[in-house]
């Protein structure tokens, strides 16, 4: 199978990994291994494998890589990458995604072609295979496109995923819904990764546009005319400072056979450059600041993998998608907007302009049909004080609807903690001449920042999630470069998989589990 945007192709083999042919073979090595379904490696390594381990040269922490050539005539392989995955009492999906990963990310930085990734752990067949797809793609990722000299390398352009039943349908499957997911992953990380002067809001609009009709997907771009005519003042608000046109992307998955409720809602943040409006940002940093649209990227490129894999449920995604400028007409502190929903809203901090377009959207999504609404977006740096760089904020009603999106966040590797919404932090967004203020200033920023959004939500399951320190990594590691994340896309996605089992307990869903994994094995 071939990943459409990268020309990465990816097979599944069961063959003995001493007749794999590649140029890097990559093994996860866990803290105390015994190789003993690897009897081979130390003969195929001229003994360098034990030799490194034994002078502590390669410790088996969590995505420490070792390389080296494998011996002529042993293993038909050129080179054999050891990828550390630490104790393997602590061995979790995530971390062989994030091993495969790291594989393929030293395999592009050094411009090799063909690899290959020996599916090791004793999980499920089709789960490691579908994590170990994801990991590989997830590391072809190149954010060097405008680069014209000292590229960082390109993606390799075959892999392979050695596991045993790999020919199950359940193993090829899998393989393609981790390629759908990383592919739609790394497309994100690609938008958030385009300067402002690129993707324009009806840049950004198009591109989503393109990427979503050519899966089926049902999407209209609005213009700000149309925005008017829906009574969307702040959105149209927050776009009065710069030159470019606001636009809104609206998106419809409605699969023949689909139940007509539950709808699930993704609402998207899409900022494309944010300089802060008259309540202008510090320069330092906010180059970086090309990225305020993560939340709208996760929420197109989510929608595009839902379009290509089908679930059976009704899906609308709501993007608003704008500058915030600080134009002769742009908002001022202690200006008035009036929402689409008809509540009013003081102007305190035009800094605070995501939650302002964001309440817009939520209401559409419910004007739509929504029963069930998730919204993204780079919201707080509350949010990063709160929880740093790693974990997103999660916040929502009722616990059942936040427990279910906890679990597609933990089964697609991103991490999310669960904040409150405490009722009192309201009385920090009472205004003496609207409905509401867009700031509660910097106490408790992130939940005030929720609390307000929670109030054009409408009444059935809503949850947020503050991406704030994840969208971006400041810093590269083994297994991801500098650059936009694409956090949260297959979090969406995999809520849209698994909505059979939203209201279902642990038990519940286990039993599921037991039953799809007998089936897959025979």
């Amino acid at each position: 199978m071939t990943n459409a945007t990268s020309g990465l192709a990816i097979e599944l083999t069961v063959q003995d990994i001493s007749n794999v042919e590649a140029d890097l073979v990559a093994i996860p090595v866990f803290e105390q291994d015994g190789f003993e379904d690897l009897a081979g490696l130390a003969a195929a390594t001229g003994d360098e494998v034990t030799r490194a381990i034994a002078s502590k040269e390669f410790k088996p922490k969590p995505f420490e890589l070792f390389l080296t050539p494998a011996m002529a005539g042993i293993w038909r392989a050129k080179r054999i990458a050891l990828v550390g995955v630490g104790p393997s009492d602590k061995f979790s999906m995530k971390r062989l995604r994030l091993a495969a990963a790291a594989a393929a990310t030293a395999a592009r930085q050094r411009r090799i072609d063909r690899i290959a990734f020996l599916a090791r752990g004793g999980f499920a067949v089709a789960a490691s295979v579908q994590a170990i797809a994801e990991g590989i793609v997830l590391g072809s990722f190149d954010a060097g496109r405008y680069k014209t000299t000292d590229h960082a390398g390109v993606a390799p352009c075959h892999a392979q995923v050695i596991a045993h039943a790999a020919n199950s349908a359940a193993a090829r499957d899998a393989l393609a819904r981790g390629m759908v997911l990383a592919e739609s992953c790394n497309l994100a990380r690609s938008l958030a990764n385009e300067p402002g002067n690129v993707l324009t809001p009806r840049v950004f609009a198009e591109r989503a546009g393109e990427l979503t009709t050519a899966v089926g997907i049902d999407t209209e771009l609005f213009d700000e005319t149309r925005i008017g005519e829906l009574k969307m003042g702040m959105l149209l608000g927050v776009a009065r400072g710069s030159a470019e046109p606001p636009r809104l992307i609206v998106m419809r998955y409605a699969p023949d056979g689909a139940p007509e409720t539950p709808v699930l809602g993704l609402v998207g943040k899409g900022i494309t450059f944010d300089t802060g409006g008259i309540s202008i940002k510090p320069a330092d940093g906010m180059e970086r600041m090309k990225d305020d649209m993560a939340g709208g990227a996760a929420v197109v490129c989510a929608m595009r993998a839902i379009g290509i894999l089908k679930p059976r449920i009704k899906v609308i995604g709501v993007v608003p998608t704008t500058e915030n400028m600080p134009g002769g007409r742009a908002i001022k502190p202690g200006d008035i907007l009036t929402s689409a929903s008809g509540k009013t809203v003081e102007v305190i901090n035009t800094d605070a302009e995501g939650r302002l377009i964001l309440g817009d959207a939520l209401w559409y999504a419910r004007e739509l049909g929504a029963t069930h609404v998730v919204d993204v977006a780079t919201l707080t740096g509350a949010c990063v004080v709160a929880l740093g760089k790693t974990t997103s904020g999660l916040f929502g009603r009722p616990d059942s609807w936040v427990e279910a999106v906890r679990r597609a966040a933990e089964a697609a590797g991103d991490p999310v903690w669960h904040l409150p919404l405490v009722e009192e932090y309201l009385e920090q967004l009472r205004s003496e001449i609207a409905d509401l203020s867009n700031s509660g200033g910097r106490p408790a920023g992130a939940i005030t920042a929720a609390l307000f959004l929670q109030e054009f939500a409408g009444p059935g399951p809503w949850v947020h999630l503050d991406i704030a320190g994840t969208a971006w990594s400041d810093d590269a590691t083994p297994y991801q470069g500098k650059g936009p994340t694409g956090v949260a896309v297959r979090t969406l996605a995999e809520l849209a998989l698994s909505s059979s089992q939203w209201g279902l307990t642990g038990q519940e869903r286990a039993e599921i589990s037991d039953v799809a994994e007998a089936d897959a094995t025979g």
